[in-house]
């Protein structure tokens, strides 16, 4: 079963925006804290942005601080992550990613289940 679809990713220019989309098929999405997670060529993947299960508590990477948005709707099972004044190095694969508790997790290993993944070019 397909738990998380990553949705919105593109090309766009520097200083443009995205907007990421994940829909979750989770039967406590509610209590589940969820994040994002992108990986660029012949880099490790990293930590983006990580959401509480209530969106009260959010946690980002300092590198997209300011910039991105994680945010959650319970009520449809989705959470997304607005991207603002992207730069050439955010170009990577984003993933979503289902926690293992309730809270707005910030490591790799506390995360339990990932999406496929969704392409981001910044590029001119």
């Amino acid at each position: 079963q397909v738990r998380l679809v990553e949705s919105g990713g593109g090309l766009v220019q520097p200083g443009g925006s995205l907007r990421l989309s994940c829909a979750a098929s989770i039967r406590f999405f509610s209590s589940t804290g969820m994040g994002w997670f992108r990986q660029a060529p012949g880099k490790e993947g990293e930590f983006v942005a990580g959401i509480g299960w209530n969106g009260g508590a959010k946690f980002y990477a300092d590198s997209v601080k300011g910039r991105f948005t994680i945010t959650r709707d319970n009520a449809k099972n989705t959470f997304g992550l607005q991207m603002n004044s992207l730069q050439p190095e955010d170009t990577a694969v984003y993933y979503c990613a289902e926690g293992g508790g309730s809270y707005a997790y910030t490591k790799a290993s506390e995360y339990i289940y990932w999406g496929q993944g969704t392409q981001v070019t910044v590029s001119s």
